[in-house]
């Protein structure tokens, strides 16, 4: 007899097709926490504390993406790590950049600049993009909730 974790495994492939869907439909319908933050105070967030905000906001988005079909606990963990490593955050923010607007490019380069302390095994430019991309995702989940979903949908991650 299966438990109902397997059962649901089995049926994966029905869940699939509404992945995207689901996904999306998670994305706009998430409340920001950041309701009661003014634009001038978000104007006063350091870089280095909006990547710290967005890092978090990323992984989530990441999380959620992936969460459909249902899988054992290390596959959601590789897939997850495989995205939210600094290489692909680079790779990613490289996409986006053609589709940023004007402000936007003012933030990946304030937080370009703030990226210091680098992991040794990470070349700076590296950390620089992952770090830039982080600073947006936060800056933007404060600011215009909308338009970070547009541009998370952008994204390509690969299931």
């Amino acid at each position: 007899m299966k438990s109902k974790e397997e059962g649901l495994l089995d049926g994966q492939d029905e869940v699939s097709k509404q992945n995207l869907s689901w996904t999306q439909a998670l994305l706009l319908s998430t409340v920001p926490l950041s309701q009661h933050i003014s634009f001038s105070q978000v104007q006063k967030i350091s870089p280095s504390a909006l990547a710290y905000l967005g890092d978090a906001i990323y992984e989530l988005y990441v999380r959620m993406f992936y969460l459909l079909p249902l899988q054992r606990p290390e596959t959601y963990h590789r897939l997850v790590v495989g995205q939210v490593r600094a290489e692909t955050q680079a790779l990613h923010l490289r996409s986006l950049t053609p589709h940023l607007r004007d402000t936007e490019l003012e933030i990946v380069r304030r937080g370009r600049n703030a990226a210091t302390g680098r992991p040794k095994r990470l070349d700076p430019e590296i950390y620089q993009q992952a770090t830039s991309l982080e600073t947006l995702i936060g800056y933007l989940y404060l600011t215009d909730y909308q338009r970070l979903t547009e541009l998370l949908e952008i994204l390509h991650l690969e299931k």
